[in-house]
């Protein structure tokens, strides 16, 4: 029994903490001669093993029950300041650290008088296995996520001062006598902390790096506050900005600030290859970082950005550059269309504004990728809505053809040879299209090929459309807005033509020399004596039109007084006598009436429609009318009347003296309101367009069709709407542009047909009755 007490004290004497001693007990003045006695000894009873294991057994217990606990206390504690707890927490880990190096020395000298490399924990080496312990027992033990708020304090303060401590970044309108308060340490500058706090980080830093704690305590804290950094910076140094290019400048502060700290950061410990490893590696995931914040910035910005260009174009090719170092396209397409949305695409937004939003959203998305596949993918929801807007087209070629603050004329006047500018693309150049590229029809060469003309037309897939609607505009202007003039508008037709061909608007082109002849014929006419026009109590000029190439017209009724309908006689005799076999049939309500309206001394004159003259003319004959007494002479309806009635008394002519009943106002004193007849009268004629609504157009339009279904049911007894729609598209469109007819149209049209009971419908198969 003394023998082996004996053994255990010579054991002990070693390594003083199986006894329960403090770590740091002096072992250094053991006689050599008798640990290599104690340790052969140990050897040939075969205990070496089991003293090691007790001696590493007795670590693991000291760090689970004091050295854990007491580092992780100033983790709990009520903190006033985060980085000197986080401070002296790492200080005393390493004062308990080094407090177990002369224990591990003792078992390293032991294994090499044995010569053993025995295996703990998967680890030979004794210096290595007690670090690994420390970080396993300290990350057994972890707190609460609250533990990395006193560690984000310590990285953000020192963060702070080493950025404070670059004078570069000092607001320049701050002087130094301004300056009252560290902007780095946050206190009087008399009591600057900078250069302690400085010193502090280093010997933090230098032994969390010596115990491989750093990645494992500080790695998530200090990713998240870098990642807060660069966030703010990219927020505060291009807010609302869009006319520079801020890459490079954040590439430098990235490189200054974030990278140099972090440098200082990894530079407190010892300089080793796998250290600069980890900081280049670092380095290349902020530089992703800092593009992947700067994209999604702008990506967030997007829709100002292209409502600005071309004026924010260095904010467009910053997106590009950073697109192609990122892979947030799929992100940039749901954010921009989720912005043209909600900001474009509802009712409150005019057309006008639509259009011209999808025409800077072409520009400036052609120039972020060229390939069009973006601009394609973003905007086909615009495309769609626009669609379902009946004034749509209208707008488009409005602003082709008229000069104002747009630019698309000048869009038209460059024609089409600026889209193929370009050479052919060859193969050695080709790529595929991006993996969020939509799967139409459309190739690259179709897309890049586009520019903004054709990307309108596209809104309703084909040019026919286009052409019909400024059929439709220029049918307006000719006949509605009395335009005699037509120099500009045979300039628009010759533009147009390059674009669209000859064939397409040859249409417009007839209508355009009617013009041109009617104010001929008019001259003609009546400079010739023998044809009586000139002694005409009424001046008629006549817009005579060939009926078959003009889009219809909204049919009214209207009997004119016969004063005016035998002058009209006489122009027409007079046009029978010029053109022979030819004669002119009237459509009495459309055209303008310039009246001198005399009452009680005073003129007034004004420019009014057909309809408001003939209804003012009865009045001179009988100052009171009903609506149902004149709605009998003239012909029109008691509704359509009492709108065109409406105008009149806007002018303090007549006035409602009973339900119905209009009485002529012959003692009206207000003669300022001849100074706004004119503006009042135009705003008048544009509420109401002279052409067939655009339903009846397409009912006119559908019924050239009926001849041929009826032909084929003839013949074929009953077929589904399908085989129908099959048939009708081998057959040659008929009209100045083709009638296009989709399925959907063409099932409307045999419905209606169907009430009408000219078709019957059984089992989805249309017949005709027998």
């Amino acid at each position: 029994m003394d023998d082996h007490d004996q053994l255990w004290k010579q054991v002990c004497s070693i390594f003083p903490i199986l006894k329960d001693e403090e770590f740091h007990s002096d072992t250094s003045n053991i006689d050599p001669v008798v640990l290599k006695k104690l340790v052969n000894f140990l050897k040939e009873n075969d205990l070496n093993t089991f003293i090691e294991d007790l001696v590493i057994d007795k670590i693991e217990e000291c760090m689970r029950q004091t050295v854990a606990p007491q580092f992780w206390k100033y983790f709990y504690e009520p903190i006033d300041n985060g980085f000197e707890s986080f401070k002296i927490a790492v200080q005393e880990l390493n004062k308990n650290y080094l407090s177990f190096l002369p224990v591990m020395q003792k078992l390293l000298e032991m294994r090499n008088l044995l010569n053993i490399k025995r295996v703990i924990y998967g680890e030979t080496n004794l210096l290595i296995l007690l670090k690994s312990i420390i970080r396993s027992t300290l990350h057994f033990q972890l707190p609460t996520p609250k533990h990395q708020i006193i560690i984000e304090e310590f990285y953000k303060l020192s963060f702070n001062v080493f950025y404070h401590s670059d004078k570069t970044h000092q607001d320049i309108n701050e002087s130094a006598d301004d300056i009252l308060q560290c902007g780095g340490c946050s206190s009087e500058v008399e009591l600057c902390r900078c250069e302690s706090i400085i010193e502090d980080f280093h010997t933090t830093n230098r032994i969390l790096i010596q115990l491989e704690l750093l990645e494992r305590l500080a790695g998530e804290v200090v990713t998240s506050l870098i990642h807060k950094q660069i966030e703010a910076h990219v927020q505060v140094t291009c807010k609302g900005s869009f006319d520079i290019s801020f890459i490079s400048s954040l590439e430098s502060w990235l490189d200054s600030v974030v990278v140099g700290w972090l440098t200082r950061l990894y530079s407190s410990g010892p300089e080793s290859p796998s250290t600069r490893e980890k900081l280049d590696t670092f380095k290349r995931k902020l530089r992703h970082l800092l593009y992947e914040t700067y994209t999604k910035t702008r990506i967030d910005q997007l829709f100002n950005i292209i409502i600005e260009y071309p004026d924010s174009d260095a904010a467009i090719e910053d997106l590009r550059i950073c697109l192609e170092k990122t892979d947030l396209r799929p992100f940039l397409t749901s954010k921009l269309q989720a912005a043209l949305q909600t900001r474009l695409l509802h009712p409150g937004v005019n057309t006008p504004d639509i259009i011209t939003a999808y025409i800077a959203s072409i520009r400036a998305l052609r120039h972020l990728d060229p390939t069009g596949i973006l601009l394609e993918t973003v905007t086909q929801p615009v495309r769609q809505y626009l669609r379902c807007r009946e004034d749509t087209m209208r707008c488009v070629v409005m602003s082709l053809t008229e000069e104002g603050p747009g630019d698309l004329a000048d869009e038209l006047v460059k024609g089409e040879d600026s889209n193929r500018c370009g050479s052919p693309l060859q193969w050695e150049e080709w790529t595929p299209d991006p993996i969020d590229a939509l799967p139409v029809k459309t190739n690259k060469e179709q897309r890049q090929s586009w520019d903004i003309i054709s990307m309108l037309v596209t809104v309703y897939g084909s040019k026919e459309m286009f052409v019909r609607e400024y059929r439709n505009l220029l049918t307006d202007r000719l006949l509605q807005h009395y335009v005699h003039n037509i120099d500009k508008e045979i300039r628009y037709l010759e533009l147009l033509k390059l674009r669209f061909g000859d064939s397409q608007l040859h249409y417009c082109e007839v209508m355009l020399k009617d013009v041109y002849d009617s104010k001929r014929i008019n001259t003609h006419l009546h400079s010739e004596p023998n044809f009586g026009l000139n002694q005409q109590e009424f001046h008629c000029n006549c817009m005579i039109l060939s009926a078959q190439f003009w889009p219809p017209f909204k049919e009214e009724t209207l009997e004119l007084p016969q004063k005016i309908k035998d002058d009209l006689n006489v122009y027409t005799k007079a046009f029978e006598t010029l053109k022979g076999n030819r004669t002119l049939s009237w459509k009495p309500h459309l055209g303008s009436v310039n009246l001198d309206i005399e009452i009680k001394g005073r003129v007034i004159n004004l420019t009014v429609s057909p309809t408001h003259a003939a209804i003012i003319w009865y009045f001179q004959d009988k100052s009171q009318w009903t609506i149902e007494e004149l709605s009998t002479v003239l012909h029109i309806p008691p509704t359509v009347l009492r709108r065109r009635i409406a105008f009149w008394q806007s002018q303090g002519l007549l006035r409602e003296i009973a339900t119905d009943t209009f009485l002529l106002i012959e003692d009206t004193a207000k003669s300022s309101k001849t100074a706004v007849v004119t503006e009042m009268i135009c705003e008048d004629d544009e509420a109401e367009s002279i052409m067939a609504s655009a339903q009846d157009q397409r009912e006119e339009e559908l019924q050239v069709f009926w001849s041929y279904i009826v032909g084929m049911l003839t013949n074929l007894e009953s077929l589904p709407p399908e085989r129908i729609h099959q048939m009708l598209k081998m057959f040659a469109s008929q009209g100045p542009s083709g009638v296009e007819c989709s399925l959907q149209q063409l099932r409307h049209f045999l419905d209606r047909k169907v009430r009408e009971h000219k078709l019957l419908f059984s089992g989805g198969f249309y017949r005709l009755p027998k």
